[in-house]
């Protein structure tokens, strides 16, 4: 840095989800995705930004699976060769936003301490209403429920103000985790494929859960959206506040509206 300070570090959150430290990253006319929060809980989720790249990249599972068609840098270990295709794949998912095809990336955080991501995705989605999950939990916050959590948040944030009629979500045969996360979640079978694998092949699941399934779902954990309005342009919605479901409604909404590990 300029004047020989010291890199700024990322941004944590208290249980009350108040953010601390000194650094945060503002969202402006420009690019307002940056103030987009959902609370669930003890949960936080929010725009991952570059400062939290570092322990991201630090946390990330040997299992969870990158970009294999990512360039291969020569001299580095695989920790760092995972950790260069994660930085760069936030740095395409931003200089790359299009209507036509977008990824919402979000630092999970359980208190004060940054555990995992969970993605949106839309592809055509101004026309086609339908958006696509991916996420990871650092390996100690597994087994809690916190996958499931965090899916339901951002299912709140797609069936609820951005008005998608359809989710869907894919994973091999074997991720136990995912898969499971999804069927608690009401989604159905949407299907298999065969991928490469490695140096084989292998089967993937895809599964599909509906608008009206969700709206239909037992209510859950209360989930709060704040920030979104100002957002509605980046997802070709700004006619359509109308159609969509007001923010911080829903069925994992409910009990707050009224009174609803990995994928």
């Amino acid at each position: 840095m300029v004047g020989g300070g010291s890199a700024p570090g990322p941004v944590y959150f208290d249980a009350a989800g108040a953010e601390v430290g000194s650094v945060r990253e503002v969202g402006t006319p420009y690019w307002p995705l940056a103030d987009l929060r959902l609370r669930t809980g003890d949960l936080l989720l929010r725009p991952i930004t570059e400062a939290d790249l570092a322990t991201i990249a630090d946390l990330l599972p040997d299992d969870v699976e990158l970009d294999p068609a990512a360039p291969i840098l020569a001299g580095l270990d695989r920790r760092l060769q995972r950790g260069v295709v994660l930085h760069q794949a936030y740095w395409n998912a931003r200089g790359t936003w299009r209507l036509e095809h977008w990824r919402l990336n979000f630092a999970v955080f359980a208190g004060a301490e940054l555990i995992g991501t969970q993605e949106l995705e839309g592809e055509d989605f101004a026309v086609l209403r339908t958006v696509d999950t991916s996420s990871f939990l650092a390996v100690a916050a597994r087994g809690h429920g916190i996958g499931k959590r965090m899916r339901r948040a951002v299912l709140a944030l797609a069936f609820g103000p951005l008005g998608a009629q359809v989710a869907v979500t894919s994973a091999w045969h074997d991720n136990s985790a995912s898969l499971g996360v999804s069927r608690a979640l009401g989604y159905q079978p949407n299907g298999r494929s065969w991928h490469r694998r490695g140096t084989g092949v292998d089967e993937f699941t895809h599964l599909r859960l509906t608008r009206d399934r969700w709206l239909s779902a037992p209510t859950g954990p209360a989930t709060t959206i704040t920030g979104f309005e100002p957002c509605r342009p980046w997802f070709a919605l700004a006619g359509d506040a109308a159609q969509a479901t007001p923010e911080g409604t829903g069925p994992s909404q409910r009990s707050a509206s009224a009174s609803p590990d990995s994928g």
